[in-house]
């Protein structure tokens, strides 16, 4: 099997798993119109692939009120996308047990970029990935502590919890009445730039090898899986167990609420 889109828009493209994934993607023929903030790494990423597999757009996903006007340039532009893939994200340590220490600022900006954020930019492309005749997808990078939290990091693994919880809600919507297929990618740590607030030495050897992640997240989307669960902090039988008992439950409540007439 190959993979089934065409043309796909990375959002967060320009380090670590983003990075990662396009550089796989284009491999494998397919168009990638990369999105992130740093125009000199944007700018790479098309040099080192050719405009004729890639292109780039700086936009910060921060920026709420410019998502609309920012959806309306990419499918203007680039009216074969088929595929939006949501990858940005932030990741600090907030230590409540000694308040003084924790910047409100910066957890909110957390919660913004790795939630808020990709709300409004599913809100942005649906329609267009509606209009199109074949099937089209969103496909996000949560964590596998969207699942089971890691205390050092609770701005991180609420703001994935959120989004794992909004992915599930979304695809129940969407599935039966449209074209557009909801992919949840779930890694493991991995050693990328993510953690650079732990040192960067450190930091970037901190879980699974970047590669061996790539590999076993674009198998799955080759698979056509739409859950895709990698590795785990601890036992990744466990956190799958979790996974799919809560999106099983998440599915009879739906059926439930739609026999209620609130679906």
């Amino acid at each position: 099997m190959a993979f089934p889109y065409k043309h796909v828009v990375l959002i967060g493209g320009t380090a670590g798993i983003g990075k990662a994934m396009g550089d796989r993607l284009i491999e494998s023929g397919v168009k990638v119109t990369v999105v992130g903030r740093r125009q000199d790494r944007l700018d790479d990423f098309v040099r080192r692939h050719g405009e004729n597999k890639a292109s780039a757009v700086a936009f910060d996903i921060g920026n709420l009120d410019k998502i609309p006007e920012f959806a309306a340039q990419i499918t203007k532009s680039y009216p074969d996308v088929d595929c939006i893939f949501l990858n940005a994200g932030l990741q600090r340590a907030h230590k409540f047990s000694e308040p003084e220490t924790v910047d409100l600022q910066a957890f909110n900006l957390e919660m913004h970029v790795n939630f808020t954020s990709f709300v409004a930019l599913t809100h942005a492309f649906i329609p267009f990935l509606k209009s199109k005749e074949t099937q089209t997808s969103l496909i996000y990078t949560t964590s596998n502590l969207a699942i089971v939290p890691a205390a050092p990091v609770p701005a991180y693994s609420a703001s994935k919890a959120a989004l794992n919880a909004f992915i599930l809600c979304l695809r129940e919507q969407l599935q039966a009445t449209t074209n557009i297929k909801v992919i949840e990618v779930l890694p493991p740590a991995v050693q990328t730039e993510l953690h650079d607030y732990l040192g960067v030495e450190h930091g970037r050897n901190i879980g699974m090898p970047l590669d061996v992640f790539t590999n076993e997240a674009y198998q799955g989307l080759v698979d056509g899986r739409d859950q895709i669960i990698i590795g785990s902090i601890g036992p990744v039988e466990t956190v799958k167990e979790i996974a799919e008992k809560r999106r099983v439950a998440v599915t009879e409540i739906a059926k439930m609420m739609r026999q209620l007439g609130s679906g």
